[in-house]
């Protein structure tokens, strides 16, 4: 084969790697919503190494998701059945609607992100009921990116309903973990149930959820959650909006902020009052629940 024949034999081989490269990770247009582009980590060739959450004295240089992922542990994962009882979203579902709304709501988020990984504040402008299953599907969602890890951290002390959706036996918490030195991040991580799906509760220190909030270690937890995973989403649970002085105070470690409102319960003067109340351009959006 002369030179000439080689580049162009060459040539076509590189292009034909970069089209297979940009297509990995996309939505199939038969699942009838809009694409999205690969997550961080999402096309890398090669694993560099592997990363869980037992390490708490070094930070590795490379990441590589298409190992470290697939090890997220996941010992009691729940059933189609299990699932439809307790309303969470999965692939087949009945209603497929509510399943697409969701994908929707993650790509919108993931749009106006960027390439990095972010947090997201879900806060109900209600009185909080079912704003926990709400943040739990809108993870689900993300975590069922085969290319996405996703983190629920339940930040509503409030509410004892998360352990009902999670598999997992869940001891400690987030402000169990803020009050007690003693505890490690991964003393306070639990398997979801879901694939790639891991999640906090809000532990049992409520009557000082506000300083807890405020703390140094609250700020060091909410970073290191954040940068240990470049392919990691974090949905942030709050308190109802309206109600509570916790919410407005862990509006600081989110990148977004979304709003649920419960039908027929919120007027338009009350949904302007909390998005001026809010204060910020970290606003993404309304989810209106039934």
């Amino acid at each position: 084969m002369d030179e000439s024949k080689l580049y162009n034999a060459l040539l076509r081989s590189q292009q034909e790697r970069r089209k297979r490269g940009s297509d990995s990770g996309e939505a199939r247009a038969e699942d009838n919503f809009r694409k999205e582009r690969p997550f961080a980590g999402a096309t890398t060739a090669q694993p560099n190494w592997v990363r869980i959450e037992t390490d708490e004295e070094s930070k590795p240089t490379v990441y590589d998701s298409a190992v470290s992922l697939g090890m997220i542990g996941n010992p009691r994962p729940w059933n189609r059945e299990q699932m439809r009882m307790r309303k969470i979203i999965y692939p087949g579902m009945a209603n497929k609607a509510i399943l697409d709304a969701y994908r929707e709501i993650r790509i919108q988020l993931r749009n106006r992100a960027g390439e990095n990984n972010f947090s997201v504040l879900f806060s109900s402008l209600g009185n909080g009921e079912g704003s926990i299953l709400t943040a739990f599907n809108l993870a689900v969602s993300f975590a069922l990116d085969a290319h996405t890890s996703a983190l629920l951290v339940d930040c509503d002390p409030y509410s004892s309903a998360l352990p009902e959706l999670v598999s997992t036996p869940m001891e400690y918490g987030l402000t169990d973990f803020v009050s007690d030195s003693s505890l490690a991040i991964k003393d306070i991580i639990y398997p979801s149930g879901i694939e790639r799906l891991s999640a906090i509760s809000a532990g049992t220190q409520a009557s000082s959820a506000v300083e807890l909030f405020s703390s140094v270690r609250m700020k060091q937890l909410m970073g290191e959650l954040k940068q240990r995973y470049p392919d990691r989403c974090i949905i942030i649970n709050a308190p109802p909006f309206r109600l509570s002085t916790e919410a407005r105070i862990l509006v600081r470690y989110a990148d977004q902020v979304v709003f649920g409102v419960p039908f027929g319960k919120v007027t338009g003067d009350e949904l302007m009052d909390s998005m001026d109340a809010l204060g910020s351009d970290k606003f993404s959006g309304l989810i209106f629940q039934e």
